[in-house]
């Protein structure tokens, strides 16, 4: 199943979640993608809140390359950095997949290299999900 947003997009996939993740990570690592950050949201809901919540990880993935070209231009935009990643349980025990669009805000910026490069990602990250 499709998902799409004015601000993200992705899938649900036929996989529970731990096999979704290592396969989620291994698409982007084939773009060029490295998993810099990672939120385990069931982790600190169930620490911090003490409530049990699905399976659900925000990665934050950044193609180095790409950060840094778009960081020469644009120093301010890091607030826009990486790219979410965020995985899900549905309760059907598939995994949801759904990738932040990085055009909306990085159309923000002043550069238009930046908003190219934003255009670029996506790209990749739309690889990403049609592999999944």
């Amino acid at each position: 199943m499709e998902i799409k947003t004015p601000y993200a997009f992705g899938k649900t996939i036929d996989l529970p979640f731990a096999e979704a993740d290592p396969k989620v990570r291994a698409e982007l690592a084939k773009e060029g993608f490295g998993v810099i950050s990672e939120i385990d949201v069931k982790k600190k809901f169930a620490e911090k809140l003490k409530i049990d919540f699905r399976n659900y990880v925000i990665l934050g993935a950044c193609n180095p390359p790409i950060a840094h070209q778009v960081l020469s231009r644009e120093l301010p935009v890091g607030t826009l950095l990486p790219c979410n990643v965020v995985l899900y349980s549905t309760d059907d025990d598939k995994t949801s997949v759904v990738v932040m669009d990085p055009v909306p805000p990085l159309s923000m910026a002043e550069h238009p290299e930046v908003v190219a490069h934003a255009k670029e990602v996506a790209e990749k990250m739309h690889r990403v999900i049609a592999a999944l």
